[in-house]
């Protein structure tokens, strides 16, 4: 199998069917390389900085519902990223659960 230059090679063909699935779900489409995690981008940073600061101002109504809302858009800004342009499948994956998770998570919340 020939490999272009700073890209890794894909599994043979001949591979074990266990790693031709590891290829196809976890393989960043542009680079080659395995990509389960990433260093957060700025809406993950947000998400995380707003559920500190919600968690913080607990009890401070209605600050800590405004910083928890917030913080929800910015989950939902970084699921909808990971789903329309998520480097390989398992990205893509993690972000719908991520969006049924908050879909899940605002409809218990309102008693839906």
């Amino acid at each position: 199998m020939q490999q272009q230059e700073g890209r890794r090679p894909m599994t043979q063909p001949s591979a074990s069917p266990v790693l031709r699935a590891r290829d196809w779900l976890f393989r960043d489409r542009r680079t080659g390389a395995i990509t389960v995690a990433q260093w957060p981008n700025l809406p993950l940073w947000l998400f995380f900085g707003l559920m500190l600061a919600a968690w913080l101002a607990r009890g401070a109504e209605p600050a800590a519902t405004w910083l928890s809302l917030a913080a929800d858009v910015a989950l939902g800004w970084w699921a909808i990223d990971e789903l329309v342009r998520g480097v390989n499948p398992w990205r893509r994956l993690l972000g719908l659960a991520a969006l049924i998770g908050l879909a899940t998570l605002i409809a218990l919340r309102s008693g839906g």
